[in-house]
């Protein structure tokens, strides 16, 4: 089926046909299968059939499905429909964006569309794992409905289809076909199966065949009779094939070609179109082998020469090349003159004479010259990928078709059968397209383009290869459906038998077109369907076939797809570099038996299944498949679903995010929450005494009981206990006021210097001596809000701290240090002096102060002057976790001018101690906050006894800017979660293997999950990430406090990181850890609703081993000893030393207890740093973790503590080859090397997953003792942890690229790849390329990794050395431009002066006046 030009003008106005009707009105019946020609517009009257069920009232919330049978036709008629419906079309094909397992968002996706687009198979495995079911489809539409036949997914749709029992549930079907009929030889059984297997009606139009014939042409049908090929060529010797046949099969084998598949390719090739064009394939495809074997440039290109890491830090084992693979690279690159185009590569670089074309060649050359204009568009349809890319270059440079033809190609993708590279004949750009717009007027192409692709008419379609069946002839026929247009098919001259078939063909088309058209309903199915050369499905295979179902579910395991979920199983088992990749094993025969890898950690004879005997072979391959899969699902191998890895819905720990809706998917980078806000007045207010030194000298009224917390700073501060402050009914209303403007007031002097609008959350009043509100010091504030200009009354306070207000100054805080009764207004200022430059004080102050605008100030000539030296205006609300930190008093400014006239000041009537209270106030509000969020996070997420400051320290953000936060504890909680994670996985599934555990453990450790579990406990409510800056005070009542719900709820809102969220969880876990061990951890993930898998102790969830006492085997017994332990089970130390590649063993492989290993080493290293540098930032702890715990440095600790290569368990030469090589070296190498230089280093992965392993095996041995294997592993690790430091050097490139940035470099480093070869071994090169010149390089090594860390260091050495320090300037000038453009940005900056620091503006004083003028008021 294709949208052809007669569906292209549908789609402007969408108005059908009669025959078109005809068909619409027969589909609303009933079931019908649309046989109609290409190009007669089938897929408008399935636009009509869907828009027409999607508005029934049974069709809601059921989706419409229109499935095709190529990837390349979901695109074409996903647009058709969504250009010409207003539903929501989806389309789903190839890889899909959503894992299977994902349910959450698998719901969303289906939910949220009308139409679905999609290949089979996708349809096939929403089924099988209960994402969807046929129930909840109202329409499929099948196109190119003729694959619904034995076992195309298609058919294995509707084999489910037939499953639903009540016919009113089964949806609607809808086919489109031009060719219903396979088998000629017996067309009605064709039709008979076809109208089974959709449960369908085929139909074709009887009441307007005319109007048909009109709108769907057939071609003129012509036959291009071309002699057989000549034995010999007048073609160059020797050939391309002559020079590469004496190429040993090893190296082949080295490259990856398997050259007997390309021989037959070759041949295939050489016979169709001529020596030039084998050998034309055989360069494209030995030269794309190379390519792919060093994963780099053409390989035809000069070999860079290249500097090789010392050998001593990178001898990993590679495949030595064979001497034999410089010859192949000279070979092909002495043809490449001959073969390839690097301007245009779609043709080739010279002429083609016709000498070297075979006679099929050169007639189509005559057949394309016969019929070309310069209009007009071909089609060309072979059988073979690289016939079609030969022939697509070549055209073009056969002289007589030149500026004539211009071709493109074609194919499908990927790697075929035979093990041959599908890139080879990839075509440069996209051919479908380029037909289309009419770029290339000649496509050669496979049966791809034979169904459904959406191509204009065309003039003239060419059979270039012989058909198979009816299909093919119809299809391709179908392309040329104008009545102008010519179909050629071409035969030689000698085959009969493709003479024959097409004259078949022809006579029988109208007799097979009559046998449908004249179809009147389902007739029984006949015993004979087809006699293809497919595999037959047994009609008693079919019925004896099991269908399980899980009942929880709705999962279906079927014959059909047991194989495949057998094969993703094994698939997901990890292999390093010498291990193949996991795969079933049958031993096929009429009865299967399945052996599956030992990678599985079953029993021997769990891994091992035997179906049924089958007429078949492939039928016994799927009944053993099936029977395994149900097994394994039995031992929940598989889960309810199906699946071998579990989805977002794991059990009932997650049930609550579910239902809770809460999709970490929709969760924004930043989130709005209402945070835990304490300062709200209530009805209510609470008293509790502020005491410093002991001294209760204020108290603080609240309108909520707070915890008991302390200050540090020159002076003890701490908080009492709390009383309900009592105050008379009365008075209640006017004694408020006073408490809040007395604290307004005392804000202002100390705090923020400009005033209060909003009501306060919290008053701080003076005491008397019986812890009552003092309402007199009160009084004798709020009457002198400007301060006290009696200065008489001032002795009575000497040696006192008097705060003074100068008049002038609004906003500003003096301190008085003494009366200058020695100096006048008049008197001249010292040298040096900021007054200096005035003749006299009096001059200096009305310079300084007549800029106040409207304000105006009577500045005195005489009278005595004060030195008081003016306070810094803000204060902070930093405090400190740490008991020995002390918050530093406030000093005084001593850039501004400490002398003031004693006229225009008054002094404030506050004790020293309030005084003091007050510069402490902004800190003790903050700490008041935060330690109420850690006290109401506990009791309302259910937290176990966490120290407060501990629960403050995991719910401060870093952007507070203090000097604590939660990144530390979130370090340690990341080692935490990832233990009781793993624990937790390894002992509910005891028989999921590494990968399976590996990808769920990725589930539930995610950040996205973490974000789920927080929210689902509304964590973001108690998360601190207000600043500790007080320019304006924050501690205020909110809008809406007068209702009494919201001051009941007592929140502020805030604006959260999402990343917050899950730092604040792993730090929580930190912080449990700290406080109580891995107990107090699980009680703490039960309460956030991890993964944890409850409150038990990890050694209480397994039973002892039951084995008896059988000794240690001799292999390990001195492992034992190196180790320090005994094994109560030897067989987990076996297990701990067995490598995948040891098949012929009855213990599995080490895999899961590796997987155990590093999440033990890597929360006890953690552990060790966190206490060892308690000072270190999270960042200081990662990098050396990271250094410590990395393969180089696991594998060093492997061979020199335990010589693990000595007790390894494997069956791989090359990996005990390299082994071997690395031992020395790792022997040899000092702990200090390896933490600091260990990017050098690059052994097998086994080594270091061993050492690992071993951990492992000691940890459950010891029943999942921590502590103990602790021990152990510390003293393992012992010189790698003590050469561990905070201050340990970062990678090369970490550090190059840092460098650069601190020069200013705007980052115009790279690092590009290159060929390289060491020891004869193809590698990866890697050059350091500094805005765009290579400055260290090529540097080879068989670890990409490594020659780029070699590469970084020496273009660092290159770019710091003070010799070549020119080299720099030289290629950079972004610190030029960045110089310059700080330049631009910085022209208008303010620099810090006393006039920028003077008064507020006038606005602002205004402000400040009208306050205290309402406070003298009072």
């Amino acid at each position: 089926m294709s949208v052809a030009d007669s569906e292209s003008n549908a789609t402007r106005d969408l108005r059908p046909r009669k025959y078109q009707e005809e068909i619409f009105e027969r589909a609303q019946k009933e079931n019908v299968i649309a046989a109609l020609s290409t190009g007669s517009g089938k897929t408008l009257i399935g636009l009509l059939l869907i828009k027409w069920i999607s508005a029934l009232e049974n069709s809601r919330d059921k989706l419409v499905i229109f499935l095709v049978p190529r990837v390349t036709l979901v695109e074409q008629q996903a647009k058709y429909l969504s250009d010409n419906t207003p539903l929501r079309v989806f389309r789903l094909s190839g890889a899909l964006d959503i894992e299977l397992s994902d349910r959450m968002r698998w719901k969303r996706r289906l939910e949220h569309c009308d139409v679905i687009v999609m290949t089979p198979q996708i349809l096939v495995n929403l089924i099988t794992h209960s994402l969807w079911s046929l129930q909840r489809v109202a329409l499929l539409v099948f196109d190119e409905c003729h694959h619904t036949r034995k076992n195309h997914p298609y058919n294995i749709i509707m084999r489910e289809y037939y499953h639903i029992k009540a016919t009113e549930e089964r949806p609607r079907i809808f086919g489109m076909t031009a060719s219903p009929i396979w088998n000629m030889k017996d067309p009605v059984g064709s039709l008979l199966a076809l109208e089974t297997n959709l449960n369908s009606t085929i139909i074709s139009v009887r009441e307007h065949v005319e109007e048909l014939a009109v709108h769907a042409p057939r071609p003129s049908e012509l036959i291009n009779i071309y002699s057989v090929p000549p034995d010999t060529y007048n073609f160059h010797e020797p050939t391309l094939f002559q020079c590469l046949s004496i190429v040993s099969g090893s190296t082949w084998d080295y490259v990856g070609v398997p050259w007997s598949n390309v021989t037959t390719r070759y041949d295939t090739t050489l016979y169709n179109l001529g020596p030039y064009c084998a050998s034309l394939y055989l360069f494209l495809e030995i030269r794309h082998a190379l390519q792919r074997a060093s994963s780099e440039l053409p390989i035809a290109s000069p070999m860079i020469e290249v500097e090789t890491v010392d050998p001593v830090s990178t001898p990993a084992f590679t495949k030595q090349a064979p001497e034999e693979l410089a010859i192949v690279r000279d070979i092909i690159s002495e043809f490449e003159v001959f073969f390839w185009n690097n301007e245009d590569p779609n043709i080739v670089p010279i002429a083609i004479p016709s000498t070297w074309c075979t006679p099929k060649l050169n007639a189509l050359r005559d057949t394309l010259l016969e019929f070309y204009t310069s209009s007009f568009q071909a089609i060309i349809f072979v059988e073979q990928r690289q016939v079609a890319a030969c022939l697509s270059k070549v055209l073009p440079a056969i002289p007589e078709l030149k500026n004539k033809i211009r071709s493109a190609h074609l194919v499908g993708q990927g790697v075929n059968v035979d093990g041959v590279s599908k890139t080879t004949d990839a075509y440069y750009g996209d051919a479908a397209e380029a037909f289309r717009m009419g770029n290339v007027n000649v496509l050669i192409a496979t049966s791809v383009a034979e169904e459904g692709l959406d191509f204009p008419a065309c003039d003239l379609v060419i059979r270039f290869d012989p058909f198979r069946h009816m299909v093919a002839y119809v299809q391709s026929r179908g392309r040329a459906r104008s009545a102008a247009s010519r179909f050629v098919v071409m035969i030689r001259q000698d085959d009969q038998e493709a003479f024959n078939l097409y004259h078949t063909l022809q006579a029988h088309e109208p007799e097979m077109n009559r046998a449908y058209q004249s179809r009147q309903g389902v007739v029984p199915l006949p015993e004979q369907i087809d006699n293809d050369d497919d595999e037959e499905l047994d009609p008693s295979d079919l019925a004896e076939r099991e269908r399980y179902v899980v009942p929880t579910t709705g999962a279906v395991l079927t014959y059909d797809n047991a194989i495949g979920l057998l094969g993703y199983l094994c698939a997901l088992i990890p292999c390093d570099a010498y291990t193949p990749t996991h795969k079933p094993r049958f031993v096929e025969d009429f009865q299967s038996t399945v052996k599956l890898p030992l990678g599985i950690p079953l029993l021997h004879e769990q891994l091992t299944y035997t179906g049924p005997r089958k007429r078949t072979k492939k039928e016994a391959k799927r009944a053993a498949a099936f029977m395994a899969v149900k097994r394994l699902h039995e031992l929940d191998v598989f889960d309810e679903y199906l699946l071998p890895t579990p989805g977002k819905t794991l059990g009932e720990e997650e049930a609550a995010h579910v239902q809770l809706a809460l999709q970490p998917q929709v969760t924004p980078v930043t989130i709005d929450v209402d945070v835990k806000f304490p300062w709200t007045m209530g009805e209510r207010l609470w008293l509790q005494p502020v005491y410093i030194n002991g001294e209760p000298i204020a108290g603080l009224i609240t309108g909520v009981s707070l915890p008991l917390v302390e200050l540090r700073s020159n002076v003890l501060l701490r908080l009492g206990l709390p009383q309900l402050l009592r105050l008379t009914e009365e008075d209640e209303m006017e004694q408020r006021r006073t408490m809040q403007e007395y604290t307004k007031l005392g804000i202002y002097y100390r705090v923020t210097g400009s005033p209060l609008p909003n009501a306060l959350g919290a008053f701080l009043v003076p005491l008397t001596d019986d812890l009552e509100v003092d309402f007199n010091k009160i009084w004798r504030v709020l009457d002198n809000p400007r301060g006290i200009f009696d200065w008489s009354e001032a002795q009575n306070h000497r040696g006192e701290t008097l705060l003074v207000l100068n008049r002038p100054e609004y906003g500003r805080t003096r301190v008085l240090q003494r009366i200058r009764n020695d100096l006048s207004p008049l008197s001249p200022p010292p040298e040096g002096s900021p007054e200096a430059p005035c003749a006299t004080y009096y001059d200096y102050w009305i310079l300084r102060w007549s800029r106040r605008g409207t304000i105006e100030f009577d500045i005195p000539t005489d009278g005595p002057l004060l030195e008081a030296p003016r306070l810094v205006k803000h204060a902070t609300s930093r405090y400190s976790l740490d008991p020995s930190h002390h918050i530093p008093p406030i000093h005084p400014d001593t850039l501004v001018s400490s002398i003031v006239p004693m006229h225009t000041c008054g002094w404030v009537d506050m004790s020293p101690e309030m005084i003091r209270a007050f510069e402490l106030f902004p800190a003790l509000c903050h700490k008041l906050t935060d330690a109420y969020r850690a006290h109401t996070v506990r009791l309302q997420v259910g937290l176990p006894s966490i120290p407060d400051n501990l629960l403050t320290e995991a719910l401060t953000l870093p952007s507070v800017d203090a000097n604590f936060n939660n990144q530390r504890l979130e370090t340690l909680g990341d080692a935490v979660l990832d233990i009781c994670t793993t624990v937790h996985l390894m002992i509910k599934y005891p028989r999921r293997h590494e990968g399976q555990l590996s990808a769920l453990r990725q589930r539930v450790v995610s950040n996205k999950f973490l974000v789920t579990c927080a929210r689902s406990v509304g964590l973001e409510t108690f998360i601190s990430s207000e600043r500790m800056r007080v320019a304006k005070w924050p501690f205020v009542e909110q809008d809406g406090y007068e209702d009494k719900e919201f001051r009941r709820r007592r929140v502020i809102t805030r604006q959260i990181p999402r990343r917050g969220l899950q730092d604040c969880v792993e730090a929580l876990l930190g912080a449990s850890f700290v406080a109580g061990g891995i107990p107090m951890a699980l009680r703490s993930g039960a309460a956030l609703g991890l993964t944890f898998g409850g409150l038990c102790p990890w050694g209480e969830r397994i039973r002892k081993s039951e084995r008896g006492d059988t000794g240690v085997p001799a292999l390990i017994a001195n492992l034992e000893k190196e180790l320090g332990y005994t094994f109560e089970n030897s067989d987990l130390l076996v297990e701990a030393v067995t490598h995948p590649s040891f098949e012929f063993s009855t213990t599995p492989s080490y895999q899961r207890l590796e997987f155990l290993g590093d999440s033990v080493i890597k929360i006890i290293v953690t552990i060790y740093l966190f206490n060892k540098f308690p000072k270190a930032t999270s960042h200081q702890l990662h990098l050396p973790r990271s250094k410590s715990i990395c393969s180089p440095a696991l594998a060093s600790l492997g061979i020199r503590k335990l010589k693990v290569h000595k007790y390894l368990l494997h069956n791989n030469v090359d990996l005990n080859h390299a082994i071997n090589l690395y031992v020395p070296i790792l022997e040899s190498t000092s702990p200090d090397e390896i933490v600091r230089r260990g990017w050098r280093y690059d052994p097998p992965k086994a080594i270091s997953d061993v050492f690992e392993s071993i951990v492992g095996a000691v940890f459950v041995d010891s029943g999942y003792d921590l502590d103990r294997t602790g021990v152990i592993v510390t003293w393992l690790m012992e010189d790698i942890l003590e050469a561990l430091s905070p201050s340990i050097p970062k990678d090369p490139v970490s550090e190059l690229l840092e460098w650069l940035g601190s020069v200013g470099c705007s980052g115009q480093m790279k690092f590009r790849k290159t060929p390289g070869q060491a020891n004869d071994a193809l590698a990866e090169a890697i050059s350091a390329v500094f805005h765009g010149i290579v400055i260290a390089g090529p540097i080879v090594s068989n670890s990409k990794n490594v020659a780029k860390f070699a590469s970084a260091e020496k273009a660092l050495v290159a770019l710091r050395d003070a010799d070549e320090g020119k080299l720099l300037l030289k290629l950079c000038d972004c610190k030029h431009r960045m110089v310059v453009d700080t330049q631009n940005k910085d022209s208008g900056a303010d620099q810090r002066s006393e006039d920028d620091d003077e008064a507020l503006d006038e606005e602002e004083e205004i402000a400040v006046v009208r306050m205290l003028v309402e406070t003298e008021s009072l």
